[in-house]
């Protein structure tokens, strides 16, 4: 090309073309840029030639990244997990690390190239899981978070990692002017004076600093990139990483009120920076040796697919989960990080790995990252294959899932009541104030605790679960109401209400069901499954303001408040 610019723009259009395809066979962008940086590389296409300038423009989107994690660094969650999150994350760690390195050793690397492989293989992607999990409607479910928790954990003990890998080389760098002693205590010196620093600016900068400038998000926007690349650049002044530095700035702007704000306006620019990395990252491969590669490579992708949700799903199934919630939390972690990559490019920065060994974890990345992915999106279609073979992961009685927290006694309400969202709250207020008992069950453990706080009968329990209905001592003159709505076009994976209609009527639940859909193209399929009664909010809302709308213009007196009887929530076939 003849200018930087014109290649930037042929790389861009280049990748986006890649993206489109990988789209269309759902894959994380993840896999279609790396893809993309292989293919544009010397070893292929020769697109890229300007490696400095992708190479900055790679460091900003790792600051980037590394700040928003910072930034929403949720302790809370993990407090709220409790002791499955910490046991499980740190669990799956210490597995996966432990036995990737003797793997790595027996496929040839060397013992700090095994190390770094193994340390970087235990990272799963939060990003990734996130965005699948909540496309499909769960991360509010009860594996979601636990999933949640223990990737919290993972980010945590990712940036200890790199937070020692630092301090190492700057160690090194320090070790042959004044000796072991002196190059450690310069490093701690510098650290705790890092931290001080930050500190400080928590307690007197941050909020007062974002303050100033709250009226302009897009000011907001540019000074928490300012502040990401000046940590940054301040950690690699004192001979740390700057990824470390990015992840401080983060943790300093996450005591402000306006670090969700922060955050959600970031995240397209995070995902188009960290294109450059994985251009970048992809472009260094050397397709030649790749061949010699792909048999560690798929050694390792096995032990990845197979080990970490294995190890995750004894662990719960110890703690007292069900063999079905460790299944579908397990797959989470099937997969290796954009951290995996980013801890190997520290390491050939420090000069501790080879290009071939980046490359190795790279392939293992595409891998695990491209199966997992269909994993995880199809959870509920495996599931059903594996079940008989999952009871060994399960304790005879999971009491987290069905001991003290099953109190409340399905057969002595009148209504069990799916969904404690807005709508079904709603549904269950009408329902109570015309005599009748409710039991609300919601697969969020959040929502069944604040409903029990208000003196309500609540279970946790997943409607998509098809061994759920089972559990339930019901009786035929009780309805069964389904506030989670058909799950359609947009989600791949089971309807859940329609498992749940046909899990009842499969049961012998001979009372009545009525179901809520977002589309009057799910009635006749929910119908078909045995629902007696087809609920649709949006059309139903929408027929009653009319109503009112027409009444008002009559003459006659516009209603306040709809009247239940008159909505027109029947749809029958």
């Amino acid at each position: 090309m003849e200018t930087v610019f014109q290649e930037l723009s042929v790389v861009l259009l280049f990748a986006t073309a890649v993206g489109g395809i990988g789209l269309l066979l759902k894959q994380p962008l993840i896999v279609s840029f790396i893809a993309a940086g292989i293919l544009a590389g010397p070893s292929a296409l020769g697109l890229v030639t300007a490696d400095a300038h992708v190479e900055v423009l790679a460091q900003f989107g790792i600051a980037i990244l590394l700040f928003i994690v910072g930034l929403k660094l949720d302790v809370h969650l993990i407090r709220t997990m409790g002791a499955v999150a910490l046991t499980t994350g740190l669990g799956q760690v210490i597995f996966t690390s432990v036995f990737g390195y003797f793997i790595c050793l027996t496929l040839g690397l060397t013992p700090l190239a095994s190390l770094y492989v193994a340390v970087a293989i235990t990272f799963s992607s939060t990003i990734i899981i996130v965005k699948l999990l909540s496309d499909k409607g769960e991360i509010d479910a009860l594996h979601g978070r636990v999933a949640l928790g223990f990737l919290i954990v993972q980010d945590i003990v990712v940036v200890l990692v790199m937070v020692v890998v630092s301090a190492l080389g700057a160690g090194t760098a320090e070790a042959g002017a004044g000796g072991i002693a002196l190059a450690i205590g310069a490093v701690v010196l510098k650290g705790a004076a890092m931290i001080a620093a930050v500190a400080l600016f928590i307690r007197y900068a941050a909020q007062p600093l974002l303050d100033r400038v709250a009226t302009s998000q897009e000011l907001m926007v540019l000074l928490a990139v300012g502040l990401s690349v000046a940590f940054a650049s301040g950690a690699q002044m004192l001979g740390f990483s700057m990824e470390l530095g990015a992840f401080l700035a983060g943790v300093a702007l996450a005591s402000t009120s306006y670090r969700e704000v922060v955050a959600s306006r970031l995240n397209a620019l995070r995902d188009f920076m960290l294109l450059f990395f994985f251009i970048s990252l992809g472009s260094h491969m050397d397709l030649s040796t790749v061949q010699s590669q792909i048999g560690p490579a798929i050694v390792l992708s096995l032990f990845v697919l197979i080990g970490n949700p294995l190890i995750v799903l004894a662990i719960m199934g110890i703690m007292g989960y069900r063999k079905r919630t460790g299944f579908l939390a397990g797959l989470t972690v099937a997969q290796i990080s954009e951290f995996s990559l980013i801890f190997m490019a520290m390491g050939l920065t420090l000069g501790h790995v080879a290009v071939e060994d980046v490359g190795l974890v790279t392939l293992v990345g595409v891998v695990t990252i491209g199966l997992s992915t269909y994993m995880i999106l199809y959870s509920h279609q495996i599931y059903p294959r594996l079940e008989w073979m999952l009871g060994l992961f399960e304790r005879r009685v999971p009491h987290r899932e069905i001991g003290a927290e099953d109190a409340a006694a399905p057969g002595r309400a009148d209504v069990i009541l799916f969904g404690l969202g807005r709508y079904g709250t709603n549904i269950a207020r009408e329902l109570r104030q015309r005599g009748l008992s409710v039991l609300g069950v919601d697969f969020d453990p959040e929502a069944v605790r604040l409903w029990r706080q208000q003196g309500h009968a609540a279970l946790y329990g997943d409607a998509s679960d098809p061994d759920f209905p089972a559990s339930l001592s019901l009786r035929e003159d009780q309805w069964v109401i389904t506030a989670v709505p058909a799950q359609r076009g947009g989600t791949v994976g089971a309807d859940p209400a329609e498992i749940l209609v046909r899990g009842l009527r499969d049961g012998g639940f001979r009372g009545r069901i009525a179901v809520t859909a977002h589309r009057a193209h799910d009635v006749t399929p929910l119908r078909k499954a045995g629902a007696d009664v087809v609920l649709l909010p949006f059309a139903d809302a929408a027929h009653k303001a009319v109503e009112i709308i027409t009444s008002h213009d009559s003459g006659a007196a516009p209603a306040v408040h709809a009247d239940p009887d008159d909505l027109r929530v029947a749809r029958h076939a």
